[in-house]
């Protein structure tokens, strides 16, 4: 379940992260004002239909992170487990160009910073 103060801190972060306003953002995302503002005071708690144009509109954000506050990677499980050997087996096999196209940074405070080639 979604704790409504916790998730409007990080709608909050969100739109400051990307300088926008909360109207700026309420019209990127394809809502009302009042939909924002609503969420922002945590009298409503957000929509699967509001989380949703979140993610398609800021692609960067990871879900887990606007839901939880926990970034995926952090999120374990006993069912997932590498195969060190499988790993260097399938990589001997694939071929690179040693190109790299871009670099993501992930910060513990949910923030990134992205380069691009």
């Amino acid at each position: 379940m979604i704790n409504n103060k916790e998730f409007s801190v990080r709608l909050q972060k969100l739109i400051d992260q990307n300088d926008e306003t909360a109207s700026s953002f309420a019209q990127k995302i394809g809502v009302q004002r009042s939909s924002i503002s609503h969420i922002l005071s945590g009298r409503n708690k957000p929509s699967l239909d509001f989380i949703l144009k979140i993610l398609k509109t800021y692609k960067h954000v990871d879900l887990y992170w606007l839901i939880n506050g926990t970034e995926h990677s952090e999120i374990t499980s006993p069912h997932l487990t590498t195969d060190n050997k499988k790993l260097q087996k399938q990589s001997s096999h694939s071929k690179n160009d040693d190109a790299i196209d871009r670099i993501v940074i992930f910060f513990k405070d949910g923030s990134f910073k992205n380069y691009d080639h």
